[in-house]
């Protein structure tokens, strides 16, 4: 779990003090943090700015990471457990139907999205960005999560669903890229809005008609 989330300094791990931290606290440094880089990328990301926003001093922000490196380590570490434990390993892989479990994917990381969205900004940055501002390993891991979650998204497809007339991979792919472009217009029309305490009924119901509609095009 990201509760437990250590990460490796100079050879030894960062000790548990920011553990030990209140969590509520300790969530207002790492949502200040994370909002940091997300905005502004490694490079122009101000400790200063942090340490502002989350009503701390700069010197209990560097008691805890040794440096801006180490912070930005610690992000990359949690942002990739906090989507490992709180979006893939959500997902009902048995649901073999295509279009069901993209649904349920979509539903399991809008609620992860609502309670962490510096989380999926802050990885979103480092993937505009081709992930040059992290060392090969922490790269190395999130390529790794990624082919997992194309693993969990499109294997066990019960493929027999679909149309006869068209090959079941580019079936695959045109639901895929559809629901990716329905995915970025919600997210615009979102944007700027306080998601946690919004009521998405009417959102979800405008998705099933449009799911539904996807079914009559590709599925027998």
């Amino acid at each position: 779990m990201v509760e437990s989330l250590l990460i490796p300094e100079g050879g030894a791990f960062i000790t548990e003090k920011f553990m030990n931290l209140d969590p509520e606290k300790r969530k207002i440094i790492l949502d200040a943090a994370f909002e940091e880089f997300a905005d502004y990328s490694y490079e122009y990301a101000s400790t200063n700015r942090i340490v502002k926003k989350a009503n701390i001093g700069k010197g209990m922000l560097f008691y805890y990471f040794n440096s801006k490196k180490d912070l930005f380590n610690y992000l990359v570490e949690y942002g990739i457990d906090y989507i490992v434990n709180d979006y893939l390993s959500k997902i009902d892989v048995n649901e073999r139907d295509f279009i069901k479990r993209y649904k349920q994917a979509a539903m399991v990381k809008m609620k992860a999205y609502a309670e962490n969205p510096h989380i999926f900004n802050f990885l979103g940055n480092l993937h505009l960005n081709e992930y040059t501002e992290l060392e090969e390993e922490l790269k190395g891991r999130i390529f790794e999560i990624k082919a997992n979650g194309f693993a969990v998204m499109f294997n066990n497809i019960d493929k027999s669903l679909f149309r006869d007339d068209i090959d079941s991979k580019e079936v695959i792919r045109l639901i895929n890229l559809t629901l990716a472009g329905y995915e970025m217009e919600l997210t615009n029309s979102l944007r700027g809005k306080k998601l946690s305490s919004m009521n998405f009924d009417s959102e979800w119901d405008d998705f099933d008609v449009f799911l539904d509609l996807l079914r009559q095009i590709y599925y027998k």
